[in-house]
């Protein structure tokens, strides 16, 4: 009795091989087309260091809208005189 064992190649189970990229004198590293193109929205990473591991993640976008209207302070000054209620702020 033969038992049929199915073959799944590497590359087929990780989207992405490992690839020996040149650092430059300032340490600078061109991440792949692939990736960018996928996962880079803008054009800021997040760098986390774990051990001798860097690893690098997209950022995010941040919703401002959000945090519109979160901020709270009493304050004496009136509002239609901005420039009272700034120097009120700043003492703060």
């Amino acid at each position: 009795m033969y038992q049929t064992i199915k073959y799944t190649p590497y590359h087929i189970i990780f989207t992405m091989q490992a690839v020996i990229k040149d650092v430059d004198e300032q340490g600078r590293v061109v991440l792949p087309a692939q990736w960018r193109k996928k996962h880079l929205k803008g054009r800021k990473v997040l760098l986390r260091s774990r051990g001798n591991v860097l690893e690098i993640l997209p950022q995010g976008e941040v919703d401002l809208t959000a945090f519109f209207d979160a901020a709270e302070v009493d304050i004496k000054s009136d509002l239609s005189d901005w420039k009272k209620v700034r120097r009120e702020l700043r003492k703060r």
